[in-house]
């Protein structure tokens, strides 16, 4: 026997869930397969009791796993119970913004990943999309103009892009593009600002056009199209937003 397979540690037995870990499991599946929905309350302490025959302390502690987990809120004092809180994007957005920020990331890194993901969206919200989806797409490009007017262009253009993303249909995608969403927008406004507060009428024009064209080509459910026309839209935007924050990293942005 070898010196390393010597110092290997042996195997040991796999560990028992404890009783609180099942009923917790238990609880998460219900509000996974949506048997309980996001604001409904848990049974009464006494019916849950009765119902995985454990006492108040196990159930407690089962419900302050779910509670750690961001699935329920818990008001102390309160006699309504448990509220399920079904969790966005957000609850891991910014433990992931946090990782990019310790990892150095740079917002070149942050914009390729945007660049990789969003015409892949925009392909499949054109072939696949809901009508009501592809309406969406519309009314938002349509507010543009008042966004524009109100000087929040950031902000709307930021939210364009994560729509496209949530709005494909792909969970997993949606789930980046929010994980994503906080630090486009303050890349997008700093950006913005660092134009004296002026985006140039001709570069908003272009911008304008490009968002009908994505709306046109989603309605046509012409994905190729889409996919094409919106890589090209965010190699350009990239151009842009990144002139002076090529080496900008996400942490010096998210302060």
């Amino acid at each position: 026997m070898t010196q390393r397979q010597s110092l290997a540690p042996e195997p040991g037995p796999a560990r028992s869930p404890k009783t609180f870990e099942l009923v917790a499991g238990t609880l998460r599946k219900m509000i996974v397969d949506g048997r309980l929905k996001d604001g409904d309350f848990l049974p009464h302490e006494s019916e849950l009791m009765a119902q995985f025959q454990v006492s108040r302390p196990t159930l407690r502690e089962a419900v302050r796993v779910l509670e750690s987990e961001r699935l329920v809120e818990v008001r102390r004092g309160s006699r309504t119970g448990a509220r399920i809180c079904v969790p966005g994007p957000e609850i891991v957005a910014r433990p992931a913004g946090l990782i990019l920020e310790l990892s150095g990331a740079t917002l070149a890194d942050v914009m390729t990943a945007r660049i990789a993901i969003e015409p892949a969206a925009a392909k499949l919200l054109a072939e696949v999309g809901t009508v009501n989806a592809h309406k969406e797409v519309k009314r938002l490009v349509d507010a543009i103009p008042d966004a524009w007017d109100a000087g929040e262009l950031a902000s709307a253009s930021a939210n364009f892009h994560r729509r496209i993303v949530e709005l494909s249909g792909n969970a997993t995608l949606a789930m980046i593009a929010g994980m994503l969403h906080e630090i486009s927008e303050r890349h997008t406004t700093a950006a913005v600002l660092a134009a004296e507060n002026a985006v140039p009428q001709g570069q908003y024009d272009k911008l304008l056009r490009s968002y009908h064209r994505l709306t046109e080509l989603v309605e046509a459910r012409n994905g190729d199209g889409a996919e094409t026309h919106w890589r090209r839209h965010m190699q350009n935007a990239a151009g842009a937003l990144l002139k002076g924050y090529e080496k900008t990293k996400v942490r010096d942005i998210m302060d």
